[in-house]
């Protein structure tokens, strides 16, 4: 299958600023791109790139298989883009402001009504139609900047910060907008630095810093190259005695790595595994036909917080 968006070694430099550094990556239908980095790490430069409105310094980019700075033209219809800052035109009401931008895609004229009660319905916003855009929430707002990059039912959305300055309600039912439209097989690109808002529904993500695209792929890959053995917690009773003959037998596992008595939870074992599931159903199973007094047994997964402090060192240009 051929990738909905193809990167190569994308560059933009400014002077002696190397704003983006060598982005390589391959996006297919239907892929949520959770774009991680700090404010200033070149998210926003990236985005406008492939949005074809700034050119490279160097390297290529497709989007459909279209090269985004030969034919930028052809490209557009493609690209839905959201930037990190919603303009308002005052006076104007909802349905006016997204039949405005539907009209600059030129499709028939009886059919922009059409369109316009689609895509107000997508987002949720039927009920201001009638409303003017100044009036509205910012998470309206933002509702509502989606909603007219979607009015050419584009294959390829490209969302700078959507859920910037929003309350937590907001930041929800934005999130459930963004992944209804990946199941609709749309390939999405969405930048942030708040990482809970990406974990929930980003089948891929990457991580920028100072322009270089440091990890990027699943998650669950990132997190097992990043950590190679599953940790375990597995707790006892608040008895020494059952907390040393838990160690003792640990240490024997051949799939065990590493055992240690945690320093935060005495009454905790940390496990550093090197089985499958499977494995560690096992383990479970056998810890307690040897009548451990365990009071739990859990993986301690490495989430995107773990993940990119790991990954970055906190420098900016």
């Amino acid at each position: 299958m051929q990738p909905m968006i193809s990167a190569e070694n994308l560059r933009k430099t400014y002077g002696t600023l190397v704003a983006v550094e060598g982005w390589t990556l391959d996006l297919y239908p239907g892929d949520i791109f959770g774009f991680i980095g700090p404010n200033g790490a070149g998210k926003t430069t990236t985005i406008k790139m492939l949005a074809t409105l700034i050119q490279p310094t160097s390297g290529s980019a497709t989007v459909n298989g279209i090269d985004v700075v030969r034919f930028p033209r052809e490209v557009r219809p493609y690209i839905g883009y959201m930037p990190d800052a919603f303009g308002v035109y005052d006076d104007i009401k909802v349905w006016e402001y997204l039949d405005f931008f539907c009209a600059a895609y030129d499709p028939p004229k009886e059919s922009r009504p059409e369109i316009i009660e689609r895509v107000l319905t997508v987002t949720d916003l039927m009920e201001k139609r009638d409303a003017y855009v100044q009036t509205l929430s910012r998470g309206m707002q933002q509702r509502l900047c989606l909603a007219k990059c979607l009015v050419h039912d584009p294959k390829v959305l490209l969302l700078d910060e959507p859920a910037s300055g929003l309350d937590p309600r907001a930041r929800i039912d934005i999130k459930k907008l963004i992944a209804r439209l990946g199941a609709l097989g749309k390939t999405i690109i969405v930048s942030s630095h708040i990482l809970p808002e990406l974990a929930d529904f980003c089948n891929k993500i990457g991580i920028q810093e100072r322009g270089k695209l440091l990890v990027s792929g699943d998650v669950e890959t990132i997190v097992r190259q990043l950590q190679p053995t599953r940790q375990l917690m597995i707790s006892v009773r608040n008895d020494d005695s059952a907390v040393t003959r838990l160690l003792e037998t640990l240490r024997d596992h051949p799939l065990i790595e590493k055992v240690t008595r945690d320093t935060d939870t005495p009454y905790t074992v940390r496990v550093a595994f090197t089985g499958n599931v499977e494995q560690q159903a096992i383990l479970l199973r056998s810890l307690i036909a040897e009548e451990h007094p365990l009071t739990s047994f859990a993986e301690s997964a490495m989430d995107l917080e773990d993940v990119f402090l790991r990954v970055t060192t906190g420098k900016v240009h």
